[in-house]
Protein backbone atom coordinates (compact mmCIF):
# COMPACT_ATOMS: atom_id res chain seq x y z
CA UNK A 1 0.00 0.00 0.00
CA UNK A 2 2.68 2.40 1.02
CA UNK A 3 4.75 1.99 -2.27
CA UNK A 4 0.83 2.50 -4.02
CA UNK A 5 0.93 5.69 -2.91
CA UNK A 6 4.45 6.50 -3.22
CA UNK A 7 4.28 5.75 -6.77
CA UNK A 8 0.74 7.50 -7.07
CA UNK A 9 2.62 11.01 -5.03
CA UNK A 10 5.35 10.56 -7.70
CA UNK A 11 3.01 10.65 -10.57
CA UNK A 12 1.20 13.73 -9.31
CA UNK A 13 4.16 15.73 -8.91
CA UNK A 14 5.59 15.05 -12.23
CA UNK A 15 2.32 15.63 -14.82
CA UNK A 16 2.89 19.60 -14.06
CA UNK A 17 6.67 19.56 -14.91
CA UNK A 18 5.58 17.08 -18.13
CA UNK A 19 2.48 19.17 -19.09
CA UNK A 20 4.85 22.62 -19.54
CA UNK A 21 4.77 23.40 -22.97
CA UNK A 22 8.60 24.24 -24.27
CA UNK A 23 9.30 27.92 -25.96
CA UNK A 24 7.45 28.19 -29.63
CA UNK A 25 10.58 27.78 -32.06
CA UNK A 26 12.79 26.38 -29.57
CA UNK A 27 16.04 24.33 -31.73
CA UNK A 28 15.26 20.90 -29.00
CA UNK A 29 18.63 19.83 -29.73
CA UNK A 30 20.29 22.99 -28.50
CA UNK A 31 18.31 23.22 -25.36
CA UNK A 32 18.75 22.21 -22.01
CA UNK A 33 15.54 21.56 -19.92
CA UNK A 34 15.94 21.61 -15.69
CA UNK A 35 13.42 20.78 -13.49
CA UNK A 36 14.07 22.15 -9.91
CA UNK A 37 12.72 21.87 -6.85
CA UNK A 38 11.74 25.34 -7.64
CA UNK A 39 10.19 24.85 -11.08
CA UNK A 40 11.06 24.50 -14.61
CA UNK A 41 13.69 26.33 -16.44
CA UNK A 42 14.61 26.09 -20.38
CA UNK A 43 18.04 27.08 -21.61
CA UNK A 44 18.40 28.12 -25.21
CA UNK A 45 22.17 26.95 -25.95
CA UNK A 46 24.28 28.86 -28.14
CA UNK A 47 26.75 26.24 -30.26
CA UNK A 48 27.14 29.19 -32.53
CA UNK A 49 29.86 31.04 -29.29
CA UNK A 50 30.88 28.11 -28.06
CA UNK A 51 30.29 24.71 -29.61
CA UNK A 52 32.79 22.45 -27.17
CA UNK A 53 31.22 23.46 -23.84
CA UNK A 54 27.59 23.15 -25.42
CA UNK A 55 28.42 19.68 -26.04
CA UNK A 56 30.13 19.45 -23.05
CA UNK A 57 26.75 20.23 -20.86
CA UNK A 58 24.67 17.75 -23.75
CA UNK A 59 26.23 15.33 -22.99
CA UNK A 60 26.53 15.37 -18.65
CA UNK A 61 22.61 16.27 -19.89
CA UNK A 62 22.17 12.73 -21.15
CA UNK A 63 24.76 11.10 -19.02
CA UNK A 64 22.69 11.84 -15.84
CA UNK A 65 25.44 13.73 -14.34
CA UNK A 66 23.44 16.90 -13.53
CA UNK A 67 20.16 15.26 -11.86
CA UNK A 68 20.10 16.06 -8.09
CA UNK A 69 22.80 18.53 -8.30
CA UNK A 70 22.43 21.41 -6.22
CA UNK A 71 22.80 25.07 -6.47
CA UNK A 72 25.81 25.50 -4.23
CA UNK A 73 26.55 28.85 -4.87
CA UNK A 74 24.05 31.81 -5.29
CA UNK A 75 25.00 35.38 -4.90
CA UNK A 76 21.87 38.03 -5.09
CA UNK A 77 22.34 40.53 -7.35
CA UNK A 78 25.15 38.04 -9.00
CA UNK A 79 24.68 34.36 -9.99
CA UNK A 80 23.66 30.77 -9.18
CA UNK A 81 25.85 28.35 -10.14
CA UNK A 82 25.74 24.53 -10.18
CA UNK A 83 27.06 21.48 -11.74
CA UNK A 84 29.28 19.89 -9.24
CA UNK A 85 27.85 16.49 -10.16
CA UNK A 86 30.92 14.91 -8.49
CA UNK A 87 31.45 16.45 -5.28
CA UNK A 88 28.01 19.11 -5.01
CA UNK A 89 30.04 22.04 -3.14
CA UNK A 90 31.44 23.45 -6.10
CA UNK A 91 35.11 22.09 -6.05
CA UNK A 92 34.17 19.15 -8.31
CA UNK A 93 34.22 18.28 -11.69
CA UNK A 94 32.99 15.71 -14.60
CA UNK A 95 35.36 12.48 -15.69
CA UNK A 96 35.68 14.57 -18.92
CA UNK A 97 39.01 16.69 -19.26
CA UNK A 98 39.05 20.37 -18.98
CA UNK A 99 37.64 22.21 -21.72
CA UNK A 100 39.74 25.71 -23.64
CA UNK A 101 38.16 29.04 -23.01
CA UNK A 102 35.69 29.87 -26.10
CA UNK A 103 35.16 33.84 -25.23
CA UNK A 104 32.97 36.03 -27.09
CA UNK A 105 31.80 39.86 -26.66
CA UNK A 106 28.61 38.22 -25.49
CA UNK A 107 27.34 40.38 -22.50
CA UNK A 108 27.08 38.49 -19.25
CA UNK A 109 23.46 40.25 -18.55
CA UNK A 110 20.41 39.05 -16.29
CA UNK A 111 19.92 35.26 -18.00
CA UNK A 112 22.88 34.46 -19.63
CA UNK A 113 24.31 31.16 -18.66
CA UNK A 114 28.10 31.09 -18.53
CA UNK A 115 30.58 28.41 -17.52
CA UNK A 116 32.20 28.12 -14.64
CA UNK A 117 35.77 27.89 -13.97
CA UNK A 118 38.98 28.05 -11.98
CA UNK A 119 41.55 30.44 -12.30
CA UNK A 120 42.95 29.35 -15.78
CA UNK A 121 40.62 30.14 -18.86
CA UNK A 122 40.91 26.56 -20.02
CA UNK A 123 39.55 25.12 -16.64
CA UNK A 124 35.70 25.05 -17.66
CA UNK A 125 34.28 21.55 -17.28
CA UNK A 126 30.71 20.73 -15.78
CA UNK A 127 29.90 23.50 -13.57
CA UNK A 128 28.17 26.90 -14.60
CA UNK A 129 26.14 29.55 -13.94
CA UNK A 130 23.02 31.64 -14.61
CA UNK A 131 23.03 35.61 -14.07
CA UNK A 132 20.92 37.30 -11.77
CA UNK A 133 21.97 40.57 -13.04
CA UNK A 134 24.33 42.28 -15.55
CA UNK A 135 27.90 41.72 -14.49
CA UNK A 136 30.04 43.47 -17.09
CA UNK A 137 33.45 42.46 -15.53
CA UNK A 138 32.60 39.14 -16.96
CA UNK A 139 32.81 39.98 -20.13
CA UNK A 140 35.23 38.63 -22.36
CA UNK A 141 36.35 36.85 -19.02
CA UNK A 142 34.18 33.69 -19.21
CA UNK A 143 32.34 31.66 -21.92
CA UNK A 144 29.13 32.31 -22.40
CA UNK A 145 27.06 29.24 -23.21
CA UNK A 146 23.11 29.96 -23.47
CA UNK A 147 20.20 31.91 -21.64
CA UNK A 148 17.40 31.25 -20.04
CA UNK A 149 14.43 31.71 -22.88
CA UNK A 150 11.95 30.09 -19.64
CA UNK A 151 11.71 30.08 -16.07
CA UNK A 152 13.77 33.36 -14.48
CA UNK A 153 11.01 33.51 -12.18
CA UNK A 154 11.82 30.20 -11.06
CA UNK A 155 15.44 31.00 -11.16
CA UNK A 156 14.78 33.95 -8.54
CA UNK A 157 13.29 31.79 -6.38
CA UNK A 158 16.65 29.49 -5.72
CA UNK A 159 18.16 30.07 -2.49
CA UNK A 160 20.77 32.34 -1.78
CA UNK A 161 23.76 31.64 -0.21
CA UNK A 162 27.60 30.75 -0.51
CA UNK A 163 27.13 28.32 0.85
CA UNK A 164 23.99 27.56 -0.15
CA UNK A 165 22.64 25.72 3.43
CA UNK A 166 20.17 23.12 2.63
CA UNK A 167 20.13 24.47 -0.82
CA UNK A 168 17.83 23.54 -4.11
CA UNK A 169 18.88 21.19 -6.65
CA UNK A 170 18.54 20.53 -10.36
CA UNK A 171 16.51 16.96 -10.20
CA UNK A 172 16.60 16.77 -13.59
CA UNK A 173 18.02 17.73 -16.43
CA UNK A 174 17.38 16.70 -20.36
CA UNK A 175 18.50 18.07 -23.97
CA UNK A 176 14.86 19.14 -24.66
CA UNK A 177 15.07 16.83 -27.86
CA UNK A 178 15.49 13.87 -25.35
CA UNK A 179 12.06 14.02 -23.57
CA UNK A 180 9.30 11.68 -24.92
Amino acid sequence: MIRILAILAAFVVAVPALAQQLPAGLDKQNAIVIDTTKGRVVIKLRPDLAPRHVERIKQLARDGFYDNVPFHRVIEGFMAQTGDGTRFNGTGGSKYPDLAAEFTPTPFKRGIVGMARARSPDSANSQFFIMLAEVSSLNNNYTVVGEVVSGMDVVDKIKRGEPVVDPDKMLKVQVAADIK
